[in-house]
């Protein structure tokens, strides 16, 4: 049986802290897959919606001390009561106060997951590597060994997307090469990954860092059939199948477009 369709008979609930920018676009997304969105953010309830979670997913998208204060709540509360976390460090690097602050959560939240581009994950192991905002910007380096330091350095699955996406744990490395550069024209769509994360997460068992690149692979299958279905149309016409593909691409036909590579 695949992680998704482990996620679509759990239907697992996925509380997330996330940004103004994208939180309607990840809920529709989650609820395409067939995981379930919560999306609370209130200091009186987020220590108990963690609780009840599956998974919980952290975004810096749009940052203020009300958010952090939830993120540290709702992060620490899933600690306690063993729900995996998934951080997306949103801009790292960016800002000093983007940087400050996902030091901090990185110190004091136990995660499960980290998901940035490579820029953001550069950021958490003190690596140089140019941001244009909130977006990777220019580089040089080797993502593997950058995802490879922050997954030993966190003691979680460390992910970097991109052209290729890697997936690292600290014992096994896994190369994703599923995917379309049409995804970098609709906004929310790495948030929304992030998210994605935590579903397949929430139904990993011990097999964590496979049910991850298996999710980050069905995600890029999903955007490789929406623009294949869409060519020519745009970036609107592409979001709305992309949707559409989250939640009727099958099993099998996922299987046999999946191009997931096992680094080491």
């Amino acid at each position: 049986m695949t992680y998704l369709s482990k996620v679509r008979e759990q239907n697992p609930l996925i509380h997330n802290i996330t940004n103004i920018v994208v939180a309607n676009f990840s809920a529709n997304g989650l609820l395409a897959l067939g995981a379930s969105p919560f999306m609370a953010d209130s200091h009186e309830e987020v220590e108990d919606v963690a609780q009840m979670a599956a998974a919980v997913v952290l975004n810096i998208g749009t940052l203020n001390e009300y958010a952090i204060q939830s993120m540290l709540l709702a992060g620490k509360s899933a600690n306690r009561h063993g729900v995996p976390v998934v951080l997306d460090p949103v801009g790292a690097g960016a800002t000093a106060f983007r940087t400050e602050v996902t030091a901090r959560l990185t110190r004091e939240i136990k995660l499960a997951a980290l998901r940035g581009n490579a820029a953001e994950v550069a950021n958490v192991v003190g690596r140089a590597w140019s941001s244009k905002g909130v977006d990777a910007g220019e580089g040089e380096g080797d993502v593997v060994s950058i995802a490879e330091e922050a997954a030993t350095k966190l003691g979680s699955i460390a992910i970097i997307t991109g052209k290729d996406d890697v997936i690292a744990d600290g014992n096994s490395t896994y190369i994703v090469s599923n995917g379309h550069p049409i995804l970098t024209k609709v906004t929310g769509t790495g948030c929304l990954l992030s998210a994605v994360v935590g579903a397949f997460l929430a139904v990993a068992g011990e097999a964590k860092a496979e049910a991850v690149a298996e999710g980050i692979s069905f995600y890029g299958v999903a955007a490789e059939l929406a623009y294949e279905l869409t060519e020519g149309k745009g970036p609107g016409s592409f979001q709305t199948e992309f949707l559409n593909q989250l939640a009727v691409l099958t099993p099998e036909r996922f299987l046999e477009r999946s191009r997931i590579a096992r680094h080491r």
